[in-house]
Parts: C-alpha cells; sequence; structure tokens
C-alpha cells in the first residue's frame, strides 16, 4: 500500500510539472490534427473537450487505467482529480479515456471519475481489448496502448502519462513486449511521460522503439533516459529537448511528415522529489536480486494461466 501510494504521488506531481509543457505543444504546433473515422455510436466526447478541440484550444489525453488498476481506492480518485485540475490551471482542456456503458468516453466528469475509481470489475484494456469490453458493455481502463489510439481519432495530439511499459526482463525468452511500444511506432501521438517503468528492461525496450522508428527524447539539458523513479538509468537516447518550445518544434516536424509513429518525450523526475524516488529504485532493484534464481517467474505464469 505505501509503495502504490509514492508511487502515485510521483505520478502526478510528474504530470504535474508537465502541464504546462503540454499546454504549449498544443497551442505552437503549426500543424493541423486529421481525426481518424470512428462510429459516434461507440465515441463519446465531453462537451469540453469537444468546445475545447473545435477552437483550437490546448488539449491534454490522460489514461485511466492507473485510475482502475494502478492505485487503490480512495488514492486513485484524488490523483485523478488532482491531475486534471493541474491541467485546467494551466490553461488547457483535461480529456481522461475510459470506457463506460459500451461507449468510449474521451473526457469524464467527476461522477464518472468516481466510477471507474470504484468499480471492482474493471477491465484493463489495450489495443485488444476495445471489441469485446464495448460488446459486453463492461467498464475499462485504457493502457497508454489504448489511450494513444482513441486521443488520436479525437484529433488529440498529446498525451501525458506516468510512465510507459516496455520489454520485460527476460523477454528473450517469454516475448513480454508491452503493446505501447508497437502503438508508439504506429500511432501518431506525442507521449509525455517520466520514462519507462524501472523494473522492465530499459536498454531493451529503447532497442525495440529504435526498430519502430519511434523519436524519443529527454526534456532537459542532458540525454540520459530517466528511469522512472530517479533522473537517470544507464542509458542515453540520441535527442534532448530544453524548452517546451523546442519539444513542440520536434513533435510539428514530426507530423508535418506523416509518417504516422509516435514520439516519446521523457522527463525525469523533480530534483526535489530525487531522493525518495532513488529509495523506491535501490529497493527495486534488491527485489530483482532476490527473485533471480527463484521460482518467482514461474508462480507468476502459471497464475496468469489459470487467469486465462
Amino acid at each position: 500500500m505505501l509503495y502504490n501510494r509514492i508511487l502515485w504521488q510521483h505520478s502526478g506531481k510528474v504530470l504535474a510539472r508537465l502541464s504546462h509543457v503540454e499546454n504549449v505543444l498544443k497551442v505552437t504546433q503549426p500543424f493541423s490534427v486529421q481525426r481518424r473515422h470512428f462510429s459516434d455510436s461507440l465515441l463519446h466526447i465531453h462537451p469540453s473537450v469537444s468546445s475545447a478541440l473545435s477552437s483550437g484550444k490546448p488539449v491534454v489525453a490522460l489514461e485511466s487505467t492507473i485510475i482502475t488498476h494502478g492505485l487503490p481506492y480512495p488514492h486513485n480518485l484524488k490523483t485523478a482529480r488532482l491531475v486534471e485540475s493541474v491541467v485546467r490551471e494551466n490553461n488547457a482542456t483535461p480529456a481522461t479515456i475510459a470506457i463506460l456503458d459500451g461507449k468510449i468516453h474521451v473526457g469524464l466528469t467527476d461522477e464518472q471519475l468516481e466510477r471507474i475509481a470504484t468499480c471492482k470489475k474493471s477491465v484493463k484494456v489495450s489495443r485488444r481489448d476495445f471489441a469485446p469490453v464495448l460488446a459486453k458493455g463492461q467498464l475499462g481502463g485504457t493502457t497508454v496502448s489504448a489511450t494513444m489510439v482513441i486521443a488520436h481519432k479525437a484529433g488529440i495530439p498529446v498525451f501525458v502519462t506516468g510512465g510507459i511499459g516496455g520489454v520485460h526482463r527476460g523477454a528473450e525468452t517469454t516475448m513480454d513486449v508491452s503493446a505501447d511500444l508497437t502503438e508508439l511506432g504506429r500511432t501518431p501521438v506525442a507521449v509525455v511521460s517520466a520514462g519507462v517503468k524501472s523494473i522492465l528492461d530499459i536498454g531493451l525496450t529503447l532497442e525495440y522503439l529504435e526498430t519502430e522508428g519511434v523519436t524519443i527524447a529527454t526534456y532537459g539539458k542532458t540525454k540520459d533516459f530517466p528511469a522512472f523513479f530517479t533522473s537517470k538509468s544507464d542509458h542515453k537516447v540520441p535527442y534532448n529537448v530544453e524548452t517546451p518550445k523546442e519539444a513542440a518544434q520536434l513533435i510539428a516536424a514530426g507530423q508535418s511528415l506523416n509518417l504516422q509513429s509516435g514520439v516519446l518525450i521523457a522527463v525525469p523526475i523533480p530534483e526535489d522529489e530525487a531522493p525518495a524516488g532513488e529509495a523506491i529504485e535501490e529497493a527495486i532493484q534488491h527485489a530483482l536480486i532476490e527473485a533471480k534464481g527463484t521460482n518467482v517467474q514461474e508462480i507468476g505464469r502459471a497464475s496468469c494461466r489459470e487467469r486465462v
């Protein structure tokens, strides 16, 4: 419980730091976003989001699986409200994306936020899960992958999240690779995050993204790729942007080429939060060392097979 609370606090603060950057990205981009055709019977865009999009005002897409599966109640609801309020304070419109009652919602009311935060039977929705969850009328929280798909269809070019999924440790034998990575390779949305979750194999994740043709840049003066809870990993990326304007120009250049691939901008944890982040990272690394040579992985796989 304590670990989850710290994780949410850090995610919220990182997102808060990025909100103004997202505002500038949307305002300064010199390109128009084309909405993909999507059945109006399945997609419901909140009036505030629709109004902002039609008038060219900044909109920030937000995922919902962090609400439905990432944190326990009431911490999930508190953080969701905090993130949306930070976006509004920076003159942008938040668009939290989720599935409710057989429709995909882009932008939620406070009552809907509370509903997805308290639901105990929600489904974690990636690209593959849209059809069955919609057909069954289930409640679904969207992952990075699913949120990118819907943000693009709604005409929202920028999406902010805590950390993306990646290549799992041992993926050379398990083939366990997050759908977030393939989505970044085929959906032209800019994803701003605190990097890759540090329990994953960051090096292989960066290699996979390179293969997918995804532009990766850090936000700041260095090219050190952050490890979610810490500002640096053992890996560097080819590019960095130091200002919101530079980030906007990078995204605009990619969009103008119509490459149909995303951009990942990794923002390190704020310096004043670094000590706590380092403590969490140390605990993660210690746990990984303890897990080696045990049957922890096999138990986890067997549990997954039973659920399927």
